[in-house]
């Protein structure tokens, strides 16, 4: 039996720098942020609770 997928959490412009936990995450599933690298594909997944983020369409994250 295999585990269900969540769906992606979306982030716009104003989300940026993304990190996880999320605001929106209940205090229990709390583990040390960790500030998200979205691939060129606008995929990032959270090392510790395996969350996966996506980026809306046009959005850019920057690099530095």
């Amino acid at each position: 039996m295999s585990k269900p997928t969540l769906p992606a959490v979306e982030l716009d412009s104003k989300d940026l720098p993304a990190h996880c936990p999320n605001p929106a995450m209940p205090l229990w599933s709390s583990h040390p942020r960790v500030f998200l690298e979205f691939k060129h594909d606008g995929l990032a997944t959270c090392p510790y609770c395996g969350t996966a983020y996506r980026l809306k369409p046009g959005v850019v994250a920057g690099h530095h």
